[in-house]
């Protein structure tokens, strides 16, 4: 059965560089797979990618020698199901605020005895290229587990929710963090830089204690490369529609064509 590299990688330290896929194109999927980045993950939580796209996707990108990555809606046991049976070859779940969704999460991409994932499907281990019987002796020790910090909440328990076996790694949505953050402010505005940076610092500080590894959404190379610099090791570089948005923003300037701004955050 295939391994997962990324999952390898980080356990030995190495930063892992990737992007998100939110398009919904298949089309796209199979180029994305392709430029060199080490994993992709398909935002199912805020995109219109459906369930039967995602398991086209998950294969284009795992056909193409890259990890396939879904972002599930939340951390409910029927969407980590889902896109597992599907063919990812890991999850990454939004808001994890607490210990009790953190375990729930990790039980719900593991088969008994270690979890409680239900058994079925085929086309998952296709990915892994793997008959159905190997893929179910050893998933549990292929299958990426990374849980999103999103929250002052999610910070307060980091050190206990990065200490539970089975979390692989950890990853920031720096928008997410920022506007929960709001509800601590006097008048509900943003943080200031600093307020937020020093939130980001304790997010690393207790990966780094927990010998967890942490990362982060970054939007420039620049960006990407302080955040390796700092020790963040899981990293999200933009998006597929991000980076055509930038392009297509960037000729129609030079071309001094009038251009729209803030098209998209991710």
């Amino acid at each position: 059965m295939k391994t997962n590299p990324v999952k390898r990688a980080l356990k030995e330290g190495k930063p892992q560089v990737g992007t998100w896929l939110s398009l919904e194109s298949i089309f796209a999927t199979r180029f994305m797979a392709r430029v060199g980045f080490p994993w992709l993950t398909v935002d199912i939580e805020h995109s219109p990618v459906s369930w039967e796209t995602a398991a086209h996707m998950f294969a284009a990108i795992a056909d193409a020698g890259c990890v396939p990555l879904a972002r599930v809606p939340r951390g409910d046991h029927d969407h980590i199901k889902r896109v597992l049976d599907a063919g990812a070859m890991g999850i990454v779940v939004p808001m994890v605020n607490t210990v009790e969704q953190a375990k729930a999460a990790i039980a719900a991409a593991k088969y008994p005895p270690v979890g409680d994932r239900s058994v079925g499907g085929a086309i998952h281990a296709l990915n892994f290229n793997a008959a159905a019987g190997d893929y179910f002796k050893h998933a549990n020790d292929e299958i990426l587990v990374v849980l999103q910090t999103e929250s002052p909440e999610g910070v307060e328990n980091a050190e206990e929710i990065y200490s539970l076996p089975g979390v692989d790694a950890i990853f920031v949505g720096p928008n997410d963090l920022k506007f929960q953050m709001r509800n601590f402010t006097e008048d509900g505005s943003d943080p200031t830089p600093e307020e937020f940076e020093a939130m980001l610092q304790r997010v690393l500080s207790a990966g780094k204690k927990t010998g967890t590894p942490v990362g982060i959404h970054t939007m420039t190379v620049e960006d990407c490369q302080r955040r390796i610099d700092e020790g963040w090791q899981f990293l999200a570089m933009a998006s597929e529609l991000k980076m055509m948005v930038n392009e297509a923003s960037r000729v129609v300037k030079e071309l001094g064509l009038a251009a729209e701004s803030d098209l998209a955050k991710y």
